[in-house]
């Protein structure tokens, strides 16, 4: 599905007031562009729920249809207590007008195993990934949230979302299992040259770990930050050529998240986290942690091919 353009009119509001004779009296100028149309009159809240899958409720104040998948199936428990649906273990999806287009935004409640393939799914489909944490500490099995969006056509939309809650409904009964490999760092046997032949730059191989580093820029109250400030993105490489392990940290403009993290899902290499590790930097950096399993030259092309969708 493409990701239809979004609208970029504004709307505007002007009031003016004035005392005439000792009456009040109001003059009100309303200027309404595509986007400034009332939101949620005419969301079609029961062709949602059927395109989606889920059953939800219209939110008339807001306008703000909302579906709902409760995740009971999960039998987590975090520190002694056991995890349940209205404990934060449900997943949604909400919808609201937008002038003649529609946005979505929602949060969608998964085990570690369920995350790479459902986000495979809601990229494929043109919906945005815009998060990837968890909420809890010590549970067992592990919890995370995937938060998604996406804005275009209500019917496009619906079914995006349908997609990616059918295969939250098939990992359900059918585990993925994750890549895995017999890699012992202290026996490492991988050529670094040709790791830096493909990114372009040479890294350090310490304790068996082959660790390349590229700095990028931004200002925190007006001050210039880098690299050695933790503005990067960096791979860490293990084992041989032929298997093996790579882990990192990319360092992303918000613009070129779904980019990234389109090439490093297209390259077989998973997504652990997607977030922020500061606040008031300009322009913003997100960072995105990633786990690769494969050969050497097969992992540095998938993060090659990250790297080139960047702003430069």
């Amino acid at each position: 599905m493409e990701t239809p353009e979004r609208i970029k009119a504004s709307r505007g509001f002007h009031y003016i007031s004035s005392l005439k004779k000792g009456s009040l009296v109001l003059f009100f100028s309303i200027a309404f562009s595509a986007v400034g149309a009332p939101q949620g009159k005419s969301l079609d809240g029961e062709k949602i729920s059927k395109l989606t899958g889920l059953s939800g409720q219209m939110n008339e104040k807001e306008g703000v249809y909302k579906v709902t998948l409760p995740r009971g199936d999960i039998k987590s428990v975090s520190e002694g207590v056991r995890l349940v649906p209205a404990l934060g273990l449900t997943s949604w999806a909400a919808f609201t007008k937008t002038g003649d287009q529609v946005m979505m935004m929602g949060d969608t409640v998964l085990t570690e195993d369920q995350v790479n393939p459902v986000m495979t799914v809601a990229l494929e489909n043109g919906l945005e990934v815009t998060a990837l944490h968890n909420h809890f500490f010590g549970d067992s099995p592990k919890v995370m949230f995937m938060h998604i969006g996406g804005m275009g056509d209500e019917e496009a939309l619906a079914k995006a979302v349908g997609r990616v809650y059918a295969k939250v409904k098939e990992t359900i009964a059918t585990k993925i299992p994750f890549p895995a490999a017999n890699i012992d760092p202290s026996k490492t046997t991988l050529k670094p040259d040709k790791i830096a032949d493909i990114l372009g730059t040479k890294g350090d191989l310490k304790d068996g770990v082959y660790k390349v580093t590229l700095g990028r820029k931004t200002k925190m109250h007006g001050f210039e930050m880098g690299s050695a400030m933790g503005v990067n993105t960096w791979a860490a490489f293990v084992g041989s050529d032929q298997e093996a392990v790579v882990d990192g940290d990319f360092a992303m403009l918000e613009s070129e998240l779904q980019t990234v993290l389109k090439k490093l899902n297209t390259a077989g290499i998973q997504i652990v986290a997607i977030h922020n590790h500061m606040t008031n930097e300009s322009p913003r950096i997100m960072f995105l942690h990633f786990w690769g399993v494969g050969s050497t030259i097969d992992l540095a092309n998938g993060i090659k091919s990250a790297l080139n969708t960047q702003n430069k």
